[in-house]
């Protein structure tokens, strides 16, 4: 087999779910160049891991002929897709028109992959869900389990001097975000306890709340670093060094998750069989409401009881 494809668009996490699919075909041949058409803010991580090779954009206007049924297709493009040997598609197409137009490009193996998992019994982790195509090349996912190093940043690079948590407090859903008041008692308690310094991380999905829970935390003198505007690659690489991560079902989460790093993960509404990261260092406490109103501040510091243990006191 020669040059592979991945085309993948969807949100953070939608693209680090699959990831253990790329990272599979990297490790099964990893002298093959590995491509991948996506989101190029999100994708690049694949090449910041060392799992692909290139990115290139799937935001062109000429890529909308390919889901239209017997159109002019673009040469540029037809050119591109018949240069791989295998092309794997996890993009929206339900009337199967991209798919027949790849095709008509020239592409000779083309396996199609879910937009997204199912969440149905027997509830199969997403990510092993998402790597069932590559079974067509002999290829089977064991576990969905990552440990990938990102490059360091100039923020990352100096984080080994000292102790982090890390915490990001937001995710794409409301529903699925834990009260700031809540998680402020909970760093006010491990700031008591513990000698470590911590990280809030915040994205686009928390632009307009951030400063609110800024603002709790100044309001109970916890100190804090507030990392925003990182590139994922160099957001990965802080988790790469990070002490613990605190967070929801989220896609920052599940990036925490592929860093390698130690946590602990709110559940409410969402099936973690399905959406939680594989990580085993990644661990989970869920409502049994599947509402996270019902997790008090005592559940989250008893969960957090083993891993603060073993950790330096500031009585020390």
């Amino acid at each position: 087999m020669g040059k592979i494809l991945f085309i993948r668009g969807g949100a953070v996490g939608d693209f680090v779910l699959t990831m253990p699919a790329v990272h599979l075909v990297r490790k099964r041949f990893p002298n093959n160049e590995i491509q991948v058409l996506g989101y190029p803010a999100i994708a690049s991580l694949a090449v910041a891991s060392g799992i692909a090779d290139r990115v290139r954009s799937i935001e062109d206007a000429r890529l909308a002929t390919f889901f239209v049924p017997g159109a002019t297709l673009d040469k540029e493009w037809c050119d591109y897709f018949s240069s791989f040997d295998v092309v794997v598609s996890y993009l929206y197409d339900p009337d199967g028109y991209f798919s027949d137009n790849l095709t008509r490009s020239g592409v000779q193996t083309l396996l199609s992959g879910p937009f997204r998992a199912v969440d149905e019994p027997p509830f199969v982790s997403a990510s092993l869900q998402l790597a069932a195509p590559l079974r067509a090349l002999a290829l089977y996912l064991e576990s969905a389990d990552l440990t990938l190093n990102y490059p360091d940043s100039s923020q990352s690079a100096a984080m080994d001097l000292r102790r982090y948590v890390a915490l990001h407090p937001g995710s794409g859903s409301a529903s699925k975000n834990w009260s700031f008041g809540l998680w402020a008692e909970v760093l006010s308690e491990l700031h008591r306890q513990l000698d470590v310094d911590f990280l809030i991380t915040s994205g686009e999905a928390e632009r307009s709340t951030i400063k609110q829970f800024l603002t709790l935390l100044d309001k109970r003198s916890i100190p804090f670093t507030h990392l925003q505007g990182l590139a994922l690659s160099e957001l990965g690489a802080v988790f790469n060094h990070v002490d613990f991560y605190l967070g929801h079902d989220s896609g920052i989460s599940h990036l925490a998750a592929s860093a390698g790093a130690e946590g602990l993960l709110l559940f409410g509404p969402t099936n973690p069989a399905v959406w939680a990261p594989a990580s085993p260092k990644m661990k989970r406490l869920v409502s049994e409401s599947q509402s996270l109103g019902s997790i008090s501040v005592e559940n989250v510091l008893e969960a957090l009881a083993h891993w603060s243990s073993s950790h330096p006191s500031r009585r020390n």
